[in-house]
């Protein structure tokens, strides 16, 4: 891992990779951390430059509690990083609240030193209302998330797994309900997680509304969308789809939430064929 601390800010944990024409900028999900990409970033490294980071709160870096969990603050870290790398041809590919990431940072610092950007499997607004059914699971009021937040500072690890199991995916559910492997092996990970950053890092993203940002993006974007979504309706893919002016939508069959993961091989071919054509 390499370092850079700006002036006044948060030291930012990065690793980069390869040469190209093109950097790919890797954002991950809440609770994840640079080893989603991982994986991704060595294949792609053979034809492009590929940046992956850990967000503040997030993998190795700092868990002081007093560390600022908006995603506002991680947006200027990504300008920073964009800054001090040199990067003016930057793809942003943001999985879950690494969309999010991006699209705050088109908000706060414009698309001047972006080419394209591929959004997986994310929500604009994930609290649902009376005018708004496309956030998480198509009903997540300010109330359920009140109530999911108290959840996480009870039991942080337990709290994500519900999360994670009681939406629209019955696979999930069946999985956390039998208590499989996979579901142990994640409580086992969410327990070395720092539980109050991380609940700080939810309450914010739940206060975000990017419906706005959506119009205004003028680089081509790649949408990837699992069809089993634990959290996101095939209505939602196709909003966004209208949303973004210079948009292609793909899903992946029998995939969740995290549709890269369920199909390796055709995101990294969909992604260069993307990349190939900016």
């Amino acid at each position: 891992m390499e370092t850079f601390t700006p002036a006044g800010r948060a030291t930012i944990h990065y690793i980069s990779l390869g040469a190209g024409a093109q950097t790919l900028i890797f954002l991950h999900g809440w609770t994840a951390s640079v080893r989603e990409w991982l994986p991704f970033a060595s294949e792609l490294s053979d034809h492009h430059r590929v940046v992956c980071w850990d967000a503040r709160g997030h993998g190795a870096h700092n868990h002081d509690d007093s560390i600022d969990m908006s995603i506002a603050a991680m947006a200027d870290d990504l300008a920073e990083l964009l800054a001090h790398l040199e990067i003016t041809d930057a793809v942003l590919i943001g999985h879950s609240m690494g969309a999010l990431t991006a699209w705050e940072y088109i908000r706060r610092h414009g698309e001047a030193r972006l080419s394209g950007l591929c959004i997986l499997d994310q929500s604009p607004k994930l609290v649902t209302n009376d005018d708004w059914q496309h956030g998480v699971y198509g009903a997540f009021t300010k109330q359920h998330n009140e109530r999911f937040l108290s959840r996480l500072q009870a039991d942080f690890p337990e709290g994500v797994l519900e999360l994670i199991a009681f939406g629209y995916n019955e696979r999930s559910r069946d999985n956390y309900l039998n208590n499989s492997r996979g579901f142990q092996q994640m409580r086992e990970h969410y327990q070395t997680l720092p539980a109050a950053l991380l609940t700080a890092c939810w309450r914010d993203i739940t206060q975000q509304d990017y419906r706005d940002v959506l119009g205004t993006i003028s680089v081509p974007t790649l949408l990837v969308y699992g069809d089993q979504s634990q959290f996101y309706s095939q209505a939602l893919q196709q909003w966004v789809l209208s949303q973004i002016p210079h948009a292609k939508l793909t899903v992946y069959e029998n995939a969740d939430h995290s549709p890269h993961l369920w199909h390796r091989e055709r995101f990294i071919y969909d992604l260069n064929r993307f990349v190939e054509g900016l």
